[in-house]
């Protein structure tokens, strides 16, 4: 099962801080839409998402469909078969996709510790 590229995203309180912060540890924008409370980041090995306001916990998060550049990718896996896939296994879901759609949709499923983990496609 290909999940697709990983990145974390955090839970900020200022954005602008973090992202000075993280500039100092050598991540660079990857994407900037800061007026509208986040950002990607990204290291040689690891993409981070900042977002003020936007989720409650730090989130591990898969998006199918992009590369670790946050490009396009000519194929994968849709995200609605992951979950058909997922939930094969007996995993429950915090949040389903809507299997009657196409395009970007997502999920969440919350590991044993609490730990909530996105799958975010976005086109």
């Amino acid at each position: 099962m290909e999940l697709g590229t990983f990145s974390i995203s955090l839970n900020v309180a200022d954005i602008k801080a973090s992202r000075e912060f993280y500039e100092k540890l050598g991540f660079e924008t990857l994407g900037d839409y800061s007026d509208q409370g986040w950002l990607m980041m990204r290291s040689p090995t690891l993409t981070l998402g900042l977002f003020a306001g936007h989720i409650k916990k730090n989130t591990l998060t898969f998006n199918p469909g992009w590369d670790a550049n946050a490009q396009n990718l000519d194929e994968f896996t849709d995200v609605r078969e992951l979950q058909k896939q997922i939930k094969a296994t007996g995993v429950e879901f915090f949040r389903e996709a809507d299997e009657t759609t196409e395009g970007p949709e997502h999920f969440v499923v919350i590991d044993p510790d609490g730990n909530p983990i996105l799958v975010d496609q976005h086109r």
